[in-house]
Protein backbone atom coordinates (compact mmCIF):
# COMPACT_ATOMS: atom_id res chain seq x y z
CA UNK A 1 0.00 0.00 0.00
CA UNK A 2 1.16 3.34 -0.86
CA UNK A 3 2.74 5.04 2.09
CA UNK A 4 3.29 1.78 4.12
CA UNK A 5 6.26 -0.09 4.73
CA UNK A 6 6.57 -4.09 4.66
CA UNK A 7 6.90 -5.57 7.78
CA UNK A 8 9.86 -7.08 8.57
CA UNK A 9 10.62 -10.67 7.62
CA UNK A 10 10.40 -13.42 9.98
CA UNK A 11 13.48 -15.08 10.23
CA UNK A 12 14.18 -18.84 10.88
CA UNK A 13 14.41 -19.72 14.26
CA UNK A 14 18.35 -22.01 14.63
CA UNK A 15 17.97 -23.55 17.67
CA UNK A 16 20.25 -24.79 18.80
CA UNK A 17 22.49 -22.08 16.92
CA UNK A 18 25.92 -23.68 16.19
CA UNK A 19 29.15 -20.97 16.22
CA UNK A 20 31.45 -22.83 13.51
CA UNK A 21 33.92 -20.10 13.03
CA UNK A 22 34.45 -17.89 15.62
CA UNK A 23 34.23 -14.21 14.92
CA UNK A 24 33.40 -15.17 11.44
CA UNK A 25 31.82 -11.75 10.02
CA UNK A 26 29.01 -10.70 8.61
CA UNK A 27 27.77 -11.73 5.32
CA UNK A 28 25.14 -10.32 2.51
CA UNK A 29 22.36 -12.62 2.76
CA UNK A 30 18.75 -12.79 0.48
CA UNK A 31 15.63 -12.93 3.08
CA UNK A 32 14.39 -16.14 1.37
CA UNK A 33 17.15 -17.55 2.35
CA UNK A 34 16.96 -16.66 6.09
CA UNK A 35 13.40 -17.30 6.56
CA UNK A 36 13.89 -20.86 4.79
CA UNK A 37 11.36 -20.04 1.96
CA UNK A 38 14.56 -20.75 -0.15
CA UNK A 39 17.61 -22.58 0.15
CA UNK A 40 20.81 -21.84 -1.20
CA UNK A 41 21.85 -21.58 -4.42
CA UNK A 42 24.36 -19.33 -5.30
CA UNK A 43 27.57 -17.94 -3.26
CA UNK A 44 29.73 -15.27 -4.16
CA UNK A 45 32.64 -13.51 -2.22
CA UNK A 46 34.06 -9.87 -2.89
CA UNK A 47 35.87 -7.39 -1.78
CA UNK A 48 34.73 -6.69 2.20
CA UNK A 49 32.89 -3.39 2.58
CA UNK A 50 34.23 -2.90 6.58
CA UNK A 51 36.42 -4.43 8.66
CA UNK A 52 33.04 -6.70 10.10
CA UNK A 53 32.10 -7.58 6.21
CA UNK A 54 33.94 -11.29 5.24
CA UNK A 55 32.93 -10.47 1.45
CA UNK A 56 30.55 -13.45 0.94
CA UNK A 57 27.09 -13.27 -1.00
CA UNK A 58 24.05 -15.96 -1.00
CA UNK A 59 21.46 -15.89 -3.11
CA UNK A 60 18.61 -18.24 -2.64
CA UNK A 61 17.07 -20.99 -5.62
CA UNK A 62 14.04 -18.40 -5.88
CA UNK A 63 15.55 -14.98 -5.86
CA UNK A 64 14.92 -13.38 -8.96
CA UNK A 65 16.69 -10.65 -10.56
CA UNK A 66 13.80 -8.21 -9.44
CA UNK A 67 13.98 -9.39 -6.26
CA UNK A 68 17.82 -8.74 -6.01
CA UNK A 69 17.16 -4.96 -7.20
CA UNK A 70 15.40 -4.51 -3.96
CA UNK A 71 17.97 -3.76 -1.62
CA UNK A 72 15.37 -4.38 1.29
CA UNK A 73 15.23 -8.24 -0.09
CA UNK A 74 18.64 -8.96 1.91
CA UNK A 75 20.02 -8.39 5.34
CA UNK A 76 23.52 -8.85 6.44
CA UNK A 77 23.90 -12.49 8.78
CA UNK A 78 26.78 -13.65 10.39
CA UNK A 79 28.64 -16.43 8.57
CA UNK A 80 27.44 -18.94 11.27
CA UNK A 81 23.85 -18.04 10.55
CA UNK A 82 23.75 -19.39 7.01
CA UNK A 83 26.23 -22.14 7.87
CA UNK A 84 23.08 -23.08 10.57
CA UNK A 85 21.04 -23.43 7.58
CA UNK A 86 22.80 -24.82 5.04
CA UNK A 87 26.08 -26.52 6.32
CA UNK A 88 27.27 -26.73 2.99
CA UNK A 89 28.47 -23.36 3.27
CA UNK A 90 31.29 -24.25 5.95
CA UNK A 91 33.20 -25.90 2.61
CA UNK A 92 33.41 -21.79 1.17
CA UNK A 93 34.59 -19.82 4.08
CA UNK A 94 38.33 -19.88 3.42
CA UNK A 95 38.11 -19.28 -0.43
CA UNK A 96 39.23 -15.96 -1.88
CA UNK A 97 37.86 -12.56 -3.33
CA UNK A 98 36.64 -13.66 -6.44
CA UNK A 99 34.91 -17.05 -5.75
CA UNK A 100 31.59 -17.29 -7.33
CA UNK A 101 29.74 -21.01 -7.07
CA UNK A 102 26.57 -23.01 -7.22
CA UNK A 103 25.33 -25.19 -5.07
CA UNK A 104 23.99 -28.36 -7.07
CA UNK A 105 21.68 -31.00 -5.24
CA UNK A 106 21.65 -34.67 -5.76
CA UNK A 107 18.95 -35.74 -3.34
CA UNK A 108 20.76 -35.86 0.02
CA UNK A 109 23.98 -35.46 -1.68
CA UNK A 110 25.12 -31.26 -2.10
CA UNK A 111 28.59 -30.24 -4.24
CA UNK A 112 29.80 -26.49 -5.07
CA UNK A 113 30.32 -25.88 -8.67
CA UNK A 114 32.04 -23.05 -9.98
CA UNK A 115 29.31 -21.18 -11.38
CA UNK A 116 31.72 -20.32 -14.67
CA UNK A 117 33.36 -23.44 -15.37
CA UNK A 118 31.25 -26.25 -13.66
CA UNK A 119 33.89 -27.65 -12.01
CA UNK A 120 33.74 -29.20 -8.85
CA UNK A 121 35.12 -26.85 -5.80
CA UNK A 122 38.34 -28.30 -4.84
CA UNK A 123 38.82 -30.57 -8.40
CA UNK A 124 39.99 -27.65 -10.12
CA UNK A 125 42.77 -29.69 -11.88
Amino acid sequence: MFGRKKAPPEFLKLDPYVTFIENAGGSVVTNNILTGVGKVRWASREESNNPVDNGWRFISDIDDQQYLDDSSNSSIADFNTVANIEPAVLKLYTYPVGTDVTLERDGDAVRWVHSDTGLELGNEN
